[in-house]
């Protein structure tokens, strides 16, 4: 029997795959073959993404999840996990739901989270076709701090081991979202938040990785070596790790196979969307035709004023978004006045009054969110 393009066991029995083996669910080891050398494949695609007029994506430029109340969300962000409220917006699709971005202290692409909170929606579920877990980047001799910081700040943490030789803090957010802290020497290019109420020598330096959860990886891995430019780079058990083709970067893509695992179903406390690093216009259009001609159905180019984006679904069925690196945070407020008044688009200003009036008061949520 041929499952996942990877193995071909003797009987036809309902099998979780592993690298090497089979195994039933009850542990029973299977006799399994090694048929297709479908990750042999994929770390061999280094020829083909280079042919590609040397073009490869950069890594991460942020993650976007959604959560219910805001004044929450903007607490536990920027109190808590010490980030920076970079940009207070709305949703461009949805003018009476708040945006809010969280980031370094100046919004470096890479360091960037972002929430939609809506008030009232129902929880999501965990499972394939989602992103499983987000995961921070801290020093690496950080851990231990950032165990006792969120216990004193009643989160419920737990240290989960090591993951490819980094040290591994799991815990939830108020809506449920699955974060992690992980202690990394890869620390990337953005400038910690000095003012977050974290020390600067425990601060987190960026999205570090997200973990993808799939009932197949090969084709989404083939999106990202052939396509994207990652290399896969480190692989224990069913997760496979995937890296952007610069050295030092962080942004790193964890592609779980989860075969016998259910769907997914966004809501509260799921991540709504990855979105990955492209330097400017132009590049993005070169990737919307490449990906077009790969047979992606991409959206228009979309303005969302801090960088233009375009959406497809890779084959897992998560949603990608490249966005720009430009024309950054600052297009429309000094750095050192970021997130601190409702931001919105030029179309929507002559509605601004009425957008004020329908927003909830953030007044309450500590420390992130200056008043106006």
């Amino acid at each position: 029997m041929r499952s996942q393009g990877l193995w071909e066991v003797e009987t036809g029995e309902r099998v979780v795959f592993f690298r090497g083996w089979a195994m039933r669910k009850n542990g029973e080891v299977l006799r399994a073959v090694w048929i297709d050398s479908v990750v042999d494949s994929i770390m061999n695609t280094k020829e083909k993404s280079s042919t590609m007029a040397g073009a490869t994506i950069q890594g991460i430029h942020h993650v976007t999840a959604i959560a219910t109340d805001p004044r929450t969300n903007l607490d536990f962000y920027a109190r808590v996990l010490g980030l920076r409220l970079v940009k207070k917006t709305v949703n461009f699709d949805d003018p009476g739901t708040y945006h809010f971005y969280f980031a370094d202290e100046a919004g470096t692409p890479g360091t960037v989270i972002t929430f939609f909170p809506w008030p009232g929606a129902s929880r999501g579920s965990r499972g394939t076709g989602q992103v499983e877990s987000t995961a921070f980047s801290v020093p690496p001799d950080s851990t231990e701090f950032w165990l006792d910081h969120l216990r004193q700040h009643h989160v419920l943490a737990e240290m989960a081991g090591e993951r490819f030789g980094e040290t591994v803090i799991r815990f939830l957010d108020p809506d449920g979202l699955q974060l992690e802290l992980i202690g990394s020497a890869v620390t990337g290019t953005g400038e910690p938040w000095r003012q977050g109420g974290v020390p600067l020598e425990a601060a987190i330096r960026g999205v570090h990785s997200v973990s993808a959860a799939l009932e197949g990886f090969e084709r989404t891995a083939r999106l990202l070596t052939e396509l994207f430019g990652y290399r896969l780079v480190q692989q224990e058990v069913n997760r496979f790790r995937f890296a952007p083709n610069r050295e030092g970067t962080i942004g790193k893509v964890d592609l779980v196979c989860l075969p016998d695992s259910h769907p997914g179903r966004v809501g509260a406390g799921s991540v709504h969307h990855i979105a990955f690093r492209v330097p400017d216009d132009e590049a993005q259009r070169q990737w919307r035709t490449r990906l077009v001609d790969a047979g992606f159905n991409v959206s228009p180019i979309m303005d969302r004023d801090y960088f233009h984006s375009i959406y497809f679904r890779e084959p897992g069925g998560i949603l990608f978004e490249l966005a720009t690196d430009t024309p950054g945070f600052t297009t429309d407020e000094p750095l050192e006045q970021l997130g601190q008044k409702l931001k919105l688009p030029k179309r929507l200003e002559p509605h601004r009054a009425q957008i004020e009036r329908l927003l909830p008061d953030l007044f309450q949520a500590a420390s992130g969110c200056p008043k106006e």
